[in-house]
C-alpha cells in the first residue's frame, strides 16, 4: 500500500481492532436482549434507536469543533476510549435499560470520533484518490469485523450458547478494544498543523450541495432493516443461534473483498453510478429477507454487505472531494445516519411487535423501493441543475 499514507494505514488498524470487538457483540446482542433478558421486539427497537440517536448532537459538534478550532486527534482518541470501556460492561447488564445505556455510551464514542476520523483520512488522502483511500480504510474496518465474527462463531461452537458464555464474550472485548486505543494514542498523527488555529467558519454553497445529495441515503436508511432485525428475522425462520455469526461473516467477507475495488471504481465512474448499485443491492437484500427461506436469508446478508460498504465508501469519498468544511459535513452525514436509522428502528420494531413481522417487512420493502426509484428520477433532474457535480 505504497500509495496510502501511513497515517491512514494506522487508522485502518485502529478500526480493525475496534470493529473486531464490536463484531464479538453485535451478532448475539439482539438474541441476548430477547432470549436472555426476556425483552420484547419493541424494546429491541428502542435500544437500537437509542444507540444510533444518542450520538446525533455529538457527531455534529465534533465535526464543527474539528473545522472551527482544529481539534481533531483528541476527539478521535476520546471516542475510541468510550467504545473500548463500554463493550465489556454488557456482561453486567440485567435488563433492557442497562443494555440501552451501554449501547448508547458505545455509540456515543463512535459519534465523537467519526467525523474527526474521516477528516483525518480526507486530509491525508492524495488528490483524486479519495475513493481508494476510503476504500482501503473501510476494508481494514470490515476485515476486523470479519475476524471478530469468526472468533465469535468459534467460541459458540466449542463452548456453547449459554448465558455465561455470552457474558464472557462481552468481557473478552476489552482486549482488542485496548489494542486499538494504544494504537490511536501512540501511532496516529494529528491533523496537519495548519488546522490548529481558529478559523472563520461558514457553511458554503459546496457544503449545501453535498448535503442535498445525501438526503436520499438518509431516507433509504429509515426504511431498510438494521442488522439487528436481520438477525431476528434469521432466528425467526429457524436458523440456529450458533449459525448467526456466520451470516455476519457472509456480509463482512463481501465488504472486505469489494471495499478497495469499489473505492477505485468511485474514482473512475463517480458517485451516482456507484450509489445506484448500492441502492439496488439494498432493495435486493430487503426482498430476499421478505422471501424468507434459509437460502434467501444467507443471500440477503451478502447483498446487505454490498449496500453497506458501497454506500459508505461512495458518500465518504464524495464529501472528501466536494465539501469545503469537511469535518462539519461528515458530522451532518453521521448525524443523518443516526437520526434516520434510529427513527426507522423504532417504527419497524413497533410494527413488528404490534402488527406482525410480515407487516414490518412489507413496510421496509415498499419504502426502499420507492426511495431508490425517487433517487434515479431526482438525479436525472439534478443533472440539469447548476449545482450538480
Amino acid at each position: 500500500m505504497k500509495t496510502i499514507n501511513k497515517n491512514v494505514v494506522m487508522l485502518g488498524w485502529v478500526s480493525f481492532f475496534t470493529d473486531m470487538a464490536s463484531a464479538m457483540i453485535n451478532p448475539i446482542l439482539p438474541i441476548f436482549i430477547v432470549t436472555v433478558l426476556h425483552e420484547g421486539y419493541d424494546k429491541l427497537g428502542f435500544i437500537m434507536a437509542i444507540a444510533t440517536f444518542v450520538s446525533y448532537a455529538l457527531r455534529l459538534l465534533s465535526g464543527y469543533i474539528s473545522d472551527r478550532y482544529g481539534i481533531v486527534k483528541p476527539l478521535v482518541v476520546s471516542g475510541y476510549a468510550l467504545s473500548a470501556i463500554s463493550k465489556p460492561l454488557f456482561a453486567l447488564s440485567q435488563g433492557w435499560k442497562s443494555a440501552a445505556a451501554l449501547k448508547g455510551v458505545e455509540r456515543l464514542g463512535k459519534g465523537i470520533r467519526s467525523a474527526p476520523k474521516d477528516l483525518l483520512i480526507a486530509k491525508y488522502a492524495k488528490s483524486k484518490q479519495e475513493g481508494m483511500t476510503f476504500g482501503f480504510h473501510k476494508m481494514m474496518d470490515i476485515a476486523g469485523e470479519l475476524s471478530g465474527t469468526l472468533l465469535l462463531f468459534a467460541v459458540l461452537v466449542f463452548w456453547g450458547e449459554s448465558e455465561e458464555v455470552i457474558r464472557t464474550i462481552f468481557i473478552a472485548t476489552i482486549i482488542p478494544g485496548l489494542i486499538a486505543l494504544v494504537l490511536v494514542i501512540f501511532f496516529v498523527k494529528d491533523a496537519p498543523k495548519k488546522l490548529h488555529k481558529q478559523q472563520k467558519f461558514s457553511i458554503t454553497k459546496e457544503d449545501v450541495n453535498v448535503v442535498k445529495k445525501l438526503l436520499f441515503y438518509f431516507l433509504f436508511l429509515f426504511f431498510i432493516f438494521s442488522d439487528a432485525f436481520f438477525t431476528i428475522r434469521a432466528s425467526g425462520i429457524g436458523i440456529e443461534i450458533f449459525w448467526i455469526p456466520l451470516l455476519f461473516v457472509v456480509s463482512t467477507a463481501v465488504q472486505t473483498l469489494i471495499s478497495l475495488p469499489i473505492g477505485n471504481l468511485i474514482d473512475k465512474i463517480g458517485h451516482f453510478k456507484v450509489m445506484s448499485v448500492a441502492y439496488l443491492s439494498g432493495v435486493i437484500a430487503q426482498l430476499l429477507l421478505l422471501e424468507g427461506s434459509q437460502l434467501s436469508i444467507w443471500l440477503s446478508y451478502a447483498f446487505l454487505g454490498v449496500f453497506t460498504v458501497t454506500s459508505l465508501n461512495a458518500n465518504r469519498a464524495y464529501i472528501a472531494k466536494f465539501a469545503y468544511n469537511k469535518g462539519s459535513v461528515y458530522g451532518l452525514f453521521y448525524a443523518g445516519i443516526a437520526l434516520f436509522a434510529a427513527l426507522g428502528a423504532i417504527v419497524c420494531g413497533m410494527i413488528w411487535e404490534y402488527l406482525s413481522a410480515q407487516s414490518a417487512l412489507l413496510f421496509s420493502m415498499t419504502g426502499v423501493s420507492f426511495t431508490f426509484l425517487g433517487y434515479l428520477w431526482m438525479e436525472d433532474v439534478y443533472k440539469q441543475s447548476s449545482w450538480h457535480v
